[in-house]
């Protein structure tokens, strides 16, 4: 049993486009137009959607109403800038612990993401 194959292609085949017309070509660009990149809020100019960024356990955790307390007494400027401190306090201590029994970068990347983890569930991050 033989089959032949032509230059054009396949025989009976039912694929007469090109690979490079479905994400290229016109459906693409008019995707790309029918979909809004601002949200016009009645009359006014339009305004541009902002990414929400948000941590998943934000106001939960044991030390959550302490942090939430905190940010609001001295703000949010300088809480994140005190916030950054110790976080970056924290991952020198981290790698110094990892040297000190040897653990290689890899092990070391484990441990800070291991703290953060942790850091989210305890409400520090709130």
């Amino acid at each position: 049993m033989a089959t032949s194959v032509s230059a054009t292609g396949c025989v009976g085949s039912s694929f007469y486009g090109s690979w490079g017309t479905s994400m290229v070509g016109e459906d693409y660009t008019m995707l790309a137009k029918s979909v809004p990149s601002q949200v016009r809020m009645g009359r006014g100019k339009p305004v541009r959607l902002q990414p929400m960024m948000k941590n998943v356990n934000e106001g939960k955790g044991i030390f959550a109403p302490v942090v939430v307390f905190t940010r609001n007494i001295i703000g949010k400027k300088r809480f994140n800038q005190l916030r950054g401190k110790a976080i970056a306090l924290h991952s020198q201590v981290i790698t110094e612990f990892c040297k000190s029994i040897g653990a290689d970068a890899k092990q070391r990347q484990g441990l800070i993401r291991l703290a953060k983890k942790n850091g989210e569930w305890l409400g520090f991050l709130a």
